[in-house]
């Protein structure tokens, strides 16, 4: 590893080799730094593995640009690159008439999003689809689909790579100063500290951003604050009886407890959404009551017994409790007054499905004059 390197992107998850990937297919000299030991062992080894259509982000929004420019992107690139993926479809459900009117919002939203393949579906329709359902009303959203995220990340890594880009593990950001036209990094390999120069900088440290932007010394008064929501996720004993995806509307702070499959077909519940002030990754078992009454409102027949743990992340939101959804946060020389570099906050759902798109835009700001 040599001691200058063009662009440096803090952290390997899905949004980080994105980026990653982009500047070193445009032509630049990519490093990315990753403290633990391989990439994508944060966020983006604890998610859905879902890709997100599109439905619920605000008009404008970074979500919905970029969710929707990046689901297409993605689609694209797993059928090129032989990436594990299934466009099987989503179902939103609602199990009563006040359910049924957040229906009406939902697919206003998706539809200004650009969504024309959306299609409402009575009750009759959606059991038509899925015979184990139990729904008042559905909207069917084929465009959503599912993603093998790590078998993603290791295609990512490795057009990276193949681009003369680098990733490095086990390293850690400990502190840096713009100075000279050049950013100066402090940098930990093992129990060493070295010294690394760059001219850009694109902190995409997921749950680590906050703290990676205090020591390149941006203003505190820049940061914006960060809330850990926790998601638990069970798996399901058995076969699943569903082919498409069942989500229930959404909920304060996430999407409800909703079905999701992976690419083996295997299904899960969860996340659902325990406000935390730490990184505590452990399932409670107990949990497994309020999933259960959860599932059983658009899934009566789910077997006593049938659920256990399976594995739990962490949303990196920018508002806590009872707020309404913010937006990504993506701040720049122009918001945090320090050349050359592009912090980027709260990258939660849909970040796996925008990733490319993002990736892209990180790009395009490099090569802006």
């Amino acid at each position: 590893m040599s001691d200058h390197a063009e662009c440096v992107v803090i952290g390997a998850g899905v949004v980080g080799l994105a980026v990653a990937r982009s500047l070193a297919e445009a032509g630049h000299e990519v490093l990315v730094l990753e403290a633990e030991a391989a990439i994508g062992t944060g966020i983006s080894a604890r998610s859905s593995e879902v890709i997100h259509a599109g439905l619920y982000y605000p008009q404008g929004s970074l979500k919905a640009q970029w969710c929707v420019e990046g689901r297409e992107r993605l689609y694209a690139y797993c059928v090129e690159h032989g990436v594990a993926h299934r466009r099987c479809g989503k179902l939103i459900v609602a199990t009563d008439a006040a359910e049924r009117a957040q229906l009406d919002h939902i697919e206003a939203c998706a539809r200004a999003n650009g969504l024309a393949d959306l299609r409402r579906l009575e009750a009759a329709e959606a059991v038509a689809l899925e015979p184990a359902l139990r729904c008042t009303a559905a909207l069917y959203s084929p465009s959503t689909g599912i993603v093998d995220s790590h078998g993603l990340m290791l295609s990512l890594q490795g057009d990276v790579e193949r681009a003369g880009g680098l990733v490095v593990c086990r390293t850690r950001v400990l502190g840096g100063q713009w100075r000279e036209a050049s950013w100066h990094l402090r940098i930990g390999i093992g129990a060493q500290c070295e010294r690394l120069s760059a001219s850009h900088v694109i902190n995409c440290a997921g749950l680590a951003a906050q703290d990676v932007a205090r020591t390149l010394g941006v203003p505190q008064a820049s940061i914006p604050p960060l809330h850990f929501a926790k998601g638990s996720y069970f798996s399901l004993q058995g076969a699943s009886p569903f082919t498409h995806l069942i989500y229930p509307v959404p909920d304060s702070g996430g999407l409800g407890v909703h079905l999701t499959l992976d690419v083996a077909g295997r299904a899960r519940f969860g996340p659902d959404v325990e406000w935390v002030t730490c990184m505590d990754f452990e399932v409670d078992r107990e949990r497994a009551g309020r999933f259960s009454a959860a599932i059983r409102r658009y899934w009566p027949e789910l077997p006593a017994g049938a659920l256990h743990p399976a594995y739990a992340g962490i949303r990196p939101k920018l508002v806590g409790p009872g707020a309404r959804g913010a937006d990504f946060g993506v701040q720049g020389p122009r918001e945090h007054g320090i050349p050359g570099l592009v912090n980027l906050y709260g990258i939660e759902s849909p970040g796996l499905t925008a990733a490319l798109a993002l990736g892209r835009s990180m790009c395009e700001r490099i090569d802006r004059p």
